[in-house]
């Protein structure tokens, strides 16, 4: 079996108690199960096969991409099994843990500085203009992850799963939103099993542009790019809800606690996002969305070393 092979096919447990009375079923992905503890594994492996494929990336090449960490890593992942070389663009507004998991599968790393350590839409620009430079070098591939189609098929599979786990039985789907594309993946393949099914949309509330406001600085990793990304598909949304990078930190800190669940910050968004929507759906219905990624990755970051007050 490849490594590859191991991708996808991840569990699905309820919440117990974080979840309060009177509320739909919550259901979460264990997208940590990927070997990165990403779910960022299937669209990574999903999108460079078909680069490949269609021979925009031929042996020999160099992979590019800007990142907040996750992404790259799932790259880092499927270019050191592939046998390419990957330059990374990064920053330091990200954890060191996803940094050093990068550089420890091989990728090469530059690092933008943040203003005040924390991400928002000047950083990524900066990012972007940075990895476009390194693409113009020869034979180099960019992977240019918010305007690449080819991740929203990456997460066809994981659609698929959560029909599958459900029994059919899914009411809505909560998600974070960075690229788009994990969005996109999951409500295509839901909605044609359902089209009733209701897909809600979490970003920033820092940073809340896909309600019209502003963008701003915000601490979920992973989201809230403070514009709105190049893959949206309004038409696949139902709903948007803004959580705060404190409502995040602290939904993390209780998943930990409460549920033995160790997962990031754009996961605490989710769950937060998610137990709303389980109050207004009601008892009987289905709620599912995801564990992104593993708590392991944040270790050094603010959301696990702050006061473990709820």
């Amino acid at each position: 079996m490849d490594i590859l092979e191991a991708i996808g096919n991840t569990s699905m447990v309820r919440l117990h108690k974080v979840v309060p009375p009177g509320c739909a079923d919550v259901f979460v992905k264990l997208e940590w199960e990927n070997p990165t503890g990403s779910m960022k594994d299937r669209m990574a492996q999903a999108a460079i096969s078909k680069a490949e494929a269609d021979g925009r990336l031929k042996p020999g090449d160099t992979v590019v991409e800007y990142t907040g960490g996750s992404t790259g890593t799932s790259l880092a992942l499927v270019c050191a099994a592939k046998g390419y070389r990957l330059r990374i663009v990064t920053s330091d507004a990200f954890s060191q843990e996803k940094r050093d998991h990068m550089a420890a599968l091989g990728a090469e790393l530059t690092l933008v500085r943040a203003e005040g350590g924390r991400a928002n839409r000047g950083l990524f620009d900066d990012m972007i203009a940075a990895a476009r430079e390194l693409s113009r070098e020869p034979h180099s591939f960019w992977f240019d992850q918010l305007n690449n189609a080819d991740i929203i098929t990456g997460y066809y599979p994981l659609g698929e799963e959560i029909w599958s786990q459900t029994n059919g039985l899914v009411d809505a789907f909560v998600q974070s939103t960075g690229s788009a594309g994990s969005v996109r993946g999951v409500a295509t393949v839901l909605k044609r099993n359902k089209p009733g099914v209701r897909i809600v949309v979490v970003e920033p509330a820092e940073s809340s542009v896909l309600l019209g406001g502003p963008a701003g600085a915000h601490a979920i990793e992973g989201t809230g790019i403070g514009r709105v990304p190049p893959l949206w598909d309004p038409a696949l949304v139902d709903e948007i809800e803004p959580v705060s990078s404190q409502e995040a930190e602290g939904m993390a800190r209780r998943l930990a606690r409460d549920e033995a669940l160790f997962a990031g910050t754009s996961s605490g968004a989710n769950v937060v996002a998610a137990i709303r929507v389980a109050e207004r759906l009601g008892p009987g219905a289905t709620v599912a969305t995801l564990m992104i990624d593993s708590g392991l990755k944040y270790l050094s970051t603010d959301v696990y070393k702050r006061d473990s007050s709820r």
